[in-house]
């Protein structure tokens, strides 16, 4: 588990700053408001995203149950090997 910790933090830190850091640089002017409120959305909904893809890659869904007939037949078929 602390293997999964580090990527966790450097992109919650990288998309922190961009969803923190970036909006306090945003220059002047009437659109500022606008601006800082897309970097930051920009920046969760990135985040968000990327931590659903990440933990889904942790606990990934269980395939498809073959049968060992089927399982048999797919390795005949792909990799031209003869069973008796």
């Amino acid at each position: 588990m602390a293997a999964s910790l580090i990527p966790m933090l450097i992109f919650t830190i990288l998309w922190g700053i961009i969803g923190i850091v970036l909006p306090i640089f945003v220059p002047k002017g009437t659109n500022r408001g606008i601006l800082q409120v897309m970097l930051m959305l920009t920046a969760f909904t990135c985040w968000l995203f990327w931590l659903c893809c990440y933990m889904a890659q942790m606990n990934p869904l269980i395939g498809p149950k073959l049968s060992n007939n089927t399982i048999l037949m797919m390795a005949r078929e792909w990799s031209n090997i003869e069973f008796e």
